[in-house]
């Protein structure tokens, strides 16, 4: 057997090159889909893993060590498809999107709809969550609003983003504190030098693209027709907001996501079958393939017919194939080679710091996983923040600027794929509205050169110098 060695700079970069160009071109140009693209990539990065000396059960076992290390993700797939389909049955979907027609006008719904979005992800650290329950019914209303979808989506993803970065409950914002080994809230009062600024901007710019669209309310007598197709199809009040309370109060009890989402789904469960009239078999058929409903309204169908453990097997199919491709990339040290060749040449903190954040946004396009990305950067930058002697909490927040922003971005991430899921729309729409998620790494960076929010090693009383 051929003895492994490490790639070259020019043989990683023409591997990690292969990867973007089988992706970007098969999807804009040749609209091929995204597994088959994927297949592509994976049997081209074990060529040249086998160029480097791998063998075929070093691969496969790559391969499978990357799948793992993505698991609870797959978990959280089916709880995600069982959960909406729950809270369809259950009719809290439907009575949230009943009270939201009657409180929200399009000249205030997107900073609203940002707002929300952001507390209901900042109490449960989540995005997932949030784009699944919360994010679902503000599509419901906007498009009712006559507001377009992708700038909906944009919204949500920008306040679900936020809240998942900024909670101490989030596992991303826990998992980069960890890797850059740094306390919690030293890595959240960190972030908020560049992320209250970026989320400012992004409620101004919201705000003023609701100025846009109040012109166009609906009109009395459409409120009317979306209302009385709610009520034909469920029991709506109060009470049908209760499986939501559950998620919530649980999440802010720090109850692990799962038990949390289970217990939320039991509620509906009993909800549907005692309130809505369901019977427990239907009911049951419903969390596999999903709620069908006949309002009457076409629209209303659209967005109420979905849900179950089928409607994310396209996600977790995409997933899988994408963790695959990430473990053969860790394996064989491409993306690590092509890293360690811009350290070397980096001489300022700002430039390391943009590095970070830039390999964050590469590492998710690559390995398909932002849980991947924040530990593979934690590893790679860890020294050289060291040596520049930045404070800890700095590579954490910039890990976060990359990874965890980016990753709702890119269609073939995990989170990208469960989103395209959920809302029916591919992130290539409504990544130009998720100004959140690409005005703060692109803010941060700008803040570092001009040498704001750079905090140094206390060195014998004095900072550390500048390198």
């Amino acid at each position: 057997m051929e003895k492994t060695h490490q790639p070259g700079f020019l043989h990683s970069l023409a591997s990690f090159g292969g990867v973007i160009f089988t992706v970007i071109v098969g999807m804009l140009w040749f609209q091929i889909s995204l597994h088959s693209l994927l297949l592509v990539a994976v049997v081209w990065i074990s060529l040249n893993a086998v160029a480097i000396g791998l063998n075929y059960d070093e691969i496969k076992s790559s391969m499978i060590e990357g799948i793992k290390k993505g698991l609870g993700a797959i978990f959280i797939f089916f709880l995600i498809g069982i959960l909406v389909a729950a809270l369809i049955e259950s009719g809290t979907i439907g009575g949230l999107i009943f009270y939201g027609l009657e409180l929200l006008h399009p000249t205030f719904f997107l900073p609203a709809g940002l707002l929300l979005c952001s507390f209901m992800s900042i109490a449960t650290g989540t995005a997932w969550g949030t784009i699944a329950t919360i994010g679902v019914v503000l599509m419901g209303i906007g498009a009712a609003l006559g507001i377009p979808l992708p700038l909906v989506a944009g919204m949500i993803v920008s306040g679900a983003s936020f809240g998942d970065k900024m909670s101490p409950v989030s596992d991303t914002t826990n998992l980069a504190a960890m890797s850059a080994g740094t306390d919690l809230y030293s890595h959240i009062n960190s972030m908020l030098y560049t992320t209250v600024p970026t989320y400012i901007i992004s409620i101004f710019l919201f705000a003023g693209l609701g100025l846009y669209y109040a012109g166009q309310p609906l009109t009395a007598s459409e409120i009317v027709s979306l209302s009385q197709a709610l009520e034909a199809e469920f029991v709506i009040n109060p009470l049908t907001l209760l499986p939501l309370a559950v998620l919530l109060i649980l999440s802010l009890k720090r109850t692990p996501a799962e038990i949390s989402m289970l217990a939320s789904v039991v509620t509906a469960a009993v909800l549907a079958v005692f309130m809505q009239e369901r019977s427990l078999v239907d009911v049951l058929n419903s969390l596999h393939t999903g709620y069908v409903a006949d309002t009457g309204l076409d629209d209303l169908n659209n967005l109420l017919s979905r849900g179950g453990i089928t409607s994310m097997m396209w996600t977790m199919s995409l997933a899988l194939i994408a963790l695959s491709l990430g473990g053969i990339l860790d394996r064989a040290g491409f993306v690590r080679v092509l890293l360690s060749g811009l350290l070397s040449r980096i001489k300022r903190s700002a430039s390391l710091m943009a590095t970070t954040i830039s390999a964050g946004v590469v590492s998710n396009m690559s390995m398909g996983e932002g849980y991947l990305s924040i530990i593979f950067g934690g590893q790679i930058f860890k020294d050289s923040f060291e040596e520049d002697g930045l404070e800890n909490h700095m590579l954490s927040r910039c890990l976060e600027e990359g990874a965890t922003l980016s990753t709702s971005l890119i269609p073939w991430t995990t989170s990208g794929a469960f989103i395209t899921g959920v809302l029916n729309m591919s992130p290539l729409e409504f990544a130009p509205w998720t100004f959140f998620n690409y005005l703060n790494p692109l803010l941060s960076i700008g803040l570092a050169y001009l040498g704001f929010g750079i905090f140094k090693k206390i060195v014998n009383g004095e900072p550390a110098l500048n390198s």
